[in-house]
C-alpha cells in the first residue's frame, strides 16, 4: 500500500466531516442572519478567509521545515517504492497530508460541536466604580 493510499482513506474521512460542517454552518449562519442585519457580513468572511490563508501558510511552511529537517537527521524514513516521488526538500509530498487534514479537521469539529460560545456580558461595577472585593477569612 501506498502513503497516498493510506493519505486517501484519512482525506475522505476529513472531507466528509468538512462537508458536514460546512452544512451546519451554513444553517447556523441563516440562522443568524435571519435575526440579525447584514452590514460587516462581507467584512467578516473576508477577515475569516485571510485568516485561513495566512493559518494555511504557516502550517505549510512549518511542515515543509520540520518534515525536511526530521528526515534529514534520520528520524523518519520512506519506502522509495511507496512514494510518489516528488519532493519538498527532501520531504514527500505525501508528508503535507497531514497538515491539510489537520487545516480542514479542526475547524471542522470545532463547528460541529457548537463552535464558540456567546460570551457572558461583564458584571457590572458596584455602587461608587469599584469592583467588590471578597474579604479574607481568619
Amino acid at each position: 500500500m501506498t502513503y497516498w493510499a493510506v493519505n486517501a482513506v484519512f482525506l475522505s474521512i476529513v472531507a466528509v466531516l468538512g462537508v458536514l460542517a460546512r452544512g451546519a454552518a451554513g444553517v447556523r449562519g441563516r440562522a443568524a442572519r435571519a435575526s440579525s442585519s447584514p452590514a460587516g457580513t462581507s467584512r467578516r468572511r473576508r477577515e475569516r478567509l485571510l485568516g485561513a490563508g495566512l493559518a494555511t501558510g504557516v502550517l505549510l511552511v512549518m511542515t515543509a521545515v520540520f518534515d525536511n529537517v526530521m528526515i534529514g537527521i534520520g528520524l523518519v524514513g520512506y519506502d522509495a517504492a511507496r512514494i510518489s516521488g516528488v519532493f519538498v526538500g527532501i520531504a514527500p509530498l505525501e508528508d503535507f497530508a497531514y497538515s491539510i487534514a489537520a487545516l480542514v479537521l479542526l475547524p471542522s469539529v470545532w463547528v460541529l460541536l457548537g463552535g464558540p460560545k456567546t460570551p457572558r456580558a461583564p458584571a457590572a461595577p458596584a455602587a461608587g466604580g469599584s469592583t467588590p472585593v471578597k474579604e479574607a477569612r481568619s
